[in-house]
């Protein structure tokens, strides 16, 4: 019996373990790193010289590991205000105490520095500062409402950049690309804090929702939406034929949950909402096969 129970709650504890690093986001993201490297900044090269390239190997793991630290840290400081807004997620998550959630940020943290250093130089001070920059951002930006979920936004996006610098693939489209991801991911976030109102004020966080309320809030989610017209407008230029049709989609999908937004009230409907864009940024990886075709 008590055997039983040990291997339980082992399973449990790697349960609350593949939640609390967000185990489906790092394999979106390492799933995205490879696509973006074999189908847009090396389309010429063979299929094993990528998908079996170690340096890029080591830059894919390096990028998931620091990326699971952050998630650890955001966890341990929203801890409060995640009882209040996913009182489920809480308890999984929480399986680990604080001092083995900080014991694993800091492991994973060294794991990535010395995967880097089979890299280059380079990567481990570029692993070292994004690394620092997720700690400036979980214990200083985030409680900035006017900089964090901008500052959130970039970060997601800094994994990608350092294929950028790997394979020193500077195209514009790539960077045009970019922000227009950016500004997804800021809508995304945005919503989350609408969906995190409870939650926040009671522990006091400065979000947009909460310094300007839900109204202006989703004024400014409205005229982000817009203004991703500019970089999608340049995109449907330059695209091929193929990829083109994800971007044409995705756009008039936005505006369609627009009066939808307008017409929440709820966390469940903001949830909603937020997935929903969470599903648009996911089918945007799955495009990129279709980047060359």
């Amino acid at each position: 019996m008590a055997a039983r129970q040990t291997l339980t709650h082992f399973w449990l504890k790697l349960l609350g373990t593949f939640s609390l690093v967000r185990g489906n986001n790092i394999a979106l993201l390492a799933l995205t790193q490879y696509l973006i490297a074999y189908y847009i900044m090396a389309p010429e090269g063979p299929f094993r010289k990528v998908w079996f390239d170690l340096q890029l190997f080591c830059l894919v793991l390096a990028s998931s590991l620091v990326v699971s630290a952050g998630y650890i840290l955001n966890n341990f400081f929203d801890a409060a205000k995640d009882q209040i807004n996913r009182p489920k997620k809480y308890l999984l998550r929480h399986l680990l105490s604080q001092r083995e959630q900080l014991t694993l940020f800091f492991i994973l943290n060294m794991i990535a520095v010395i995967v880097a250093a089979a890299v280059s130089f380079k990567a481990v001070l570029f692993f070292g500062c994004y690394s620092l920059a997720i700690y400036a951002y979980s214990v200083f930006f985030k409680r900035l409402y006017w900089v964090s979920n901008g500052v959130a936004a970039f970060l997601v996006l800094l994994p990608f950049y350092v294929l950028a610098l790997y394979y020193d693939f500077h195209e514009t489209t790539v960077y045009i690309l970019a922000i227009y991801l950016f500004l997804l991911l800021l809508i995304r976030d945005l919503i989350k804090d609408l969906a995190n109102y409870k939650g926040d004020f009671a522990q006091r966080y400065q979000t947009l929702p909460i310094v300007f309320g839900a109204t202006k809030t989703k004024l400014i989610i409205s005229c982000i939406v817009f203004l991703a017209a500019i970089p999608l407008w340049y995109l449907l230029e330059v695209l091929t034929a193929s990829w083109r049709y994800f971007f044409l989609g995705s756009y008039p999908l936005l505006l369609i949950l627009l009066p939808i937004l307008w017409r929440a009230s709820t966390q469940k409907m903001y949830l909603w909402l937020h997935n929903i864009v969470k599903t648009l940024i996911f089918f945007g990886v799955l495009s990129i096969y279709w980047s060359n075709k």
